[in-house]
């Protein structure tokens, strides 16, 4: 598998993120290995929080919420998905699949970290991973909380923005990263912020993995992820745990997605599901601390059960 890896140069003072990089090397599944990026801050010994970042963000995403998890005694574990962030890149649009990001995910959270109960904080394509994980191995999480994202099985119309993203991904001559992100705000984000979700991509070739996410999605119910997604489905059905739903209220792309979460997820019912207001798409761009305070509550108030 030909992999690109960007130079730690471009990652220097970014504004907001003084985190120092973690890594762990997981199989590409081609005989050879990648390298992933992830934050891990906190104390050591504290309760893990697992944030998730979906498509086309990187682990920066988080740095609003990082501050608050951690003053409140949380592990924050935040990694990068293969093709984003610090994470190595496959050159190999093809190299990317659903079943790929799940497994190189499992194999560096479980197998290289051995995380163990994990509250899931996910969002976007970070949904679409994590719940799929959670479905696989249950026995991992402790609670979740999932903001604007689902786990499709291409069953139900995914909706026109999202057909439209799925278009405008394909067909844009040049993949805008830091733009995107700007455009899924509420809030106008600085040029040095929209710099610094570029960072990751020197030029189109390091994008592959941006480029393909969309096309992944299962849109209709013969997708090759479809069947790996109802199955995950099954044991999310009967996963009691503390379920909880953080959407915000200004994701044309998500909206309504969380119905099918409170109401066929057995540990989502009777829970304080929230939306958190004035958020975007990427609400932890626009309202990270407010996140990150629903988590630490969520967590206090659902102690691990021995």
């Amino acid at each position: 598998m030909d992999v690109l890896r960007t130079p730690d140069e471009r990652f220097a003072d970014l504004p907001g993120y003084p985190y120092e990089p973690h890594y762990v090397d997981v199989p590409d599944g081609d005989g050879g290995t990648l390298r992933v990026h992830y934050l891990d801050e906190g104390p050591s010994g504290g309760e893990v929080v697992l944030c998730l970042h979906g498509e086309p963000s990187w682990s920066y995403l988080y740095r609003h919420m990082v501050p608050v998890l951690v003053e409140a005694g949380l592990r924050v574990v935040a990694p990068d998905l293969v093709g984003f962030g610090r994470s190595d890149k496959p050159a190999v649009r093809t190299d990317y699949t659903y079943a790929h990001h799940v497994e190189w995910m499992r194999s560096a959270l479980f197998d290289a970290l051995d995380l163990q109960d994990v509250t899931l904080v996910c969002q976007d394509w970070g949904g679409l991973v994590g719940l799929r994980l959670l479905g696989e191995h249950p026995d991992r999480f402790a609670r979740v909380v999932a903001a604007n994202t689902f786990l499709p099985t291409g069953d139900r119309n995914p909706g026109d923005a999202f057909l439209a993203w799925q278009k405008f991904s394909q067909e844009t001559e040049t993949f805008p990263v830091g733009p995107i992100i700007n455009g899924g705000c509420t809030s106008d984000l600085s040029p040095e912020v929209i710099a610094a979700y570029d960072a990751p991509f020197p030029d189109e070739t390091y994008k592959e993995g941006a480029r393909q996410f969309p096309t992944l999605v299962p849109t209709t119910p013969d997708d090759p992820a479809s069947e790996a997604n109802r199955a995950a489905w099954t044991v999310l059905a009967a996963f009691d745990r503390p379920f909880l739903c953080a959407f915000s209220d200004k994701d044309p792309i998500t909206a309504g997605a969380d119905r099918a979460l409170r109401s066929d997820i057995a540990g989502a019912r009777d829970q304080p599901h929230t939306t958190i207001e004035g958020g975007g798409h990427f609400l932890q761009e626009d309202r990270g601390p407010e996140l990150a305070a629903v988590v630490v509550d969520f967590v206090r108030k659902n102690p691990p059960v021995d």
